[in-house]
């Protein structure tokens, strides 16, 4: 049979420790919310941890919790404050900005570095509306894991508004190889053989198989990715 004391007690700390956790939340600052680097992380989770334990069994003492809120709240304050201090101590407690595409090119070895695939970065680039890498000069994946985008002059769509260039249709690109393998429905969409897209690569001195990701438009513009590239590792902070 449940104890109505016990229950009472889970309700007067849910009450007592959650603006303790707001408190300690909004001292941490915007940083520990929006950005969540790796250190801020797992103090969040550490706090949701005890605080859930608090709450949830009225067994455990309620005080060493609250202490160990304000305690961890005061740690990472400390921790930002050395970050932002010492280069060093960030370049430590977090990961390294991490480049992915270089002048319209996936850099296959950085991907499989950060344990992204290419549907992750594929899909990153549609919400950032790229459907088309050739459109990107620099892509790089940010410490917090975010993708940063920046396209080629002649893709920022504020430069060519300014001087009033002309400009043809958008044209959507679709993937016609995704890593060594040939999709067939593009090339049956596009009304092409594979063995256009044999004779396009053989040009070029490619075979399918080297290639990580391939593109084609509307205008059988073939844009490759090649599996092996020799390209910059990573960008300092």
């Amino acid at each position: 049979m449940v104890d109505m004391k016990d229950i009472l007690l889970v309700i007067g700390r849910i009450f007592t420790i959650l603006p303790l956790l707001l408190v300690a939340t909004l001292f941490m600052g915007k940083r520990s919310i929006g950005e969540l680097p790796v250190f801020d992380f797992l103090v969040i989770i550490t706090l949701g941890a005890v605080v859930g334990a608090d709450i949830a069994d009225p067994e455990i003492e309620h005080l060493p919790t609250a202490v160990t809120v304000i305690v961890l709240a005061a740690f990472q304050k400390m921790i930002s404050k050395l970050i932002i201090r010492y280069r060093k101590v960030g370049r430590l407690l977090t990961f390294e900005p991490t480049i992915v595409i270089v002048n319209g090119t996936f850099i296959n070895k950085n991907l499989k570095k950060i344990q992204y695939s290419l549907d992750n970065l594929l899909s990153m680039l549609r919400e950032k509306e790229i459907f088309d890498v050739s459109t990107v000069q620099l892509g790089i994946i940010e410490p917090n894991g975010n993708l940063s985008i920046f396209k080629k002059d002649e893709y920022t769509s504020v430069t060519r508004q300014d001087f009033k260039l002309q400009t043809g249709a958008n044209q959507v690109s679709y993937p016609v190889i995704i890593e060594g393998k040939v999709d067939k429905s593009t090339l049956h969409y596009f009304k092409v053989e594979e063995t256009w897209l044999f004779e396009r690569l053989k040009k070029q001195g490619l075979k399918v198989d080297e290639i990580f990701y391939a593109s084609l438009n509307a205008n059988l513009d073939l844009h490759l990715s090649p599996k092996t590239n020799e390209m910059p590792q990573s960008i300092n902070h």
